[in-house]
């Protein structure tokens, strides 16, 4: 049977994120497997490296394809783009090899978090508009306090349904981009929410409403505050999937 790893980006807005379920047919992989199947029969199967959440964007989402028709990989990926809708784009079909699995092969993802320091005609679904003045040395610094293996209960939505919240962060910055504040992340997997919580808790450092002191604390002891500040999904990506 045929497997290919499939490259595709995609607006989130209108999505109830990336997983198929039961009670809506508004999902990016939803969308993908209707084409795959228009274009390839009912066999076709797929899953994705990362399951983003709904509203949230992907710059590089991986998935891999398999069916009973073989087709070149350009005309495969020309095919499932004339079946999507425009809002999500199959960039690269590439031949995997025969145990090549999205999720399960992936050694590491990268999610980028985008602020706006400016109101935006243009970018609003693709960013978060904080008005406050925000501490741009006191964000940065902070991020580099998640770095390393941490136990991120406190930034997890349900850790109790997570078989660990022991995550080990390879990377982790935030870097002034024109008007925007762009928080990048890199580890081998996330928990559900994790990013936004990270995300928020960095802009409450920049509002001066928290110190590098609280940051650490929440690492050490679970809290319910970083769920206060969860950021909204506009401005979150799922960026790359290395393998």
């Amino acid at each position: 049977m045929p497997l290919w790893k499939i490259t595709l980006e995609y607006d989130g807005t209108r999505y109830r994120g990336w997983q198929s379920q039961k009670n809506t047919d508004r999902t990016v992989q939803g969308a993908l497997l209707r084409a795959a199947h228009e274009l390839l029969g009912a066999d076709a199967a797929l899953s994705g490296a990362g399951r983003t959440d709904a509203g949230v964007h992907a710059l590089a989402q991986i998935a891999h394809l398999k069916a009973q028709k073989a087709l070149p990989e350009a005309d495969l990926a020309w095919g499932l783009n004339e079946r999507l809708p425009a809002d999500i784009n199959v960039t690269l079909v590439e031949k995997a090899p025969p145990r090549f699995h999205a999720r399960h092969s992936a050694t590491s993802r990268t999610y980028l978090y985008r602020i706006s320091r400016r109101r935006t005609a243009f970018d609003k679904p693709f960013v978060w508009w904080v008005k406050d003045r925000l501490d741009f040395a006191a964000m940065r610094r902070a991020a580099k306090l998640f770095e390393g293996r941490h136990d991120f209960r406190s930034f997890c939505e349900n850790p109790e349904g997570q078989e660990s919240t022991l995550v080990v962060v390879e990377k982790c910055d935030v870097l002034e981009v024109g008007q925007e504040i762009h928080f990048r992340i890199t580890a081998s997997h996330f928990l559900w929410k994790m990013v936004r919580r990270l995300a928020g808790t960095l802009v409450e450092v920049g509002r001066g409403h928290l110190d590098a002191a609280g940051v650490e604390k929440l690492l050490r002891e679970k809290s319910a505050e970083p769920a206060k500040w969860t950021a909204p999904p506009s401005g979150l990506f799922l960026e790359t999937v290395k393998y």
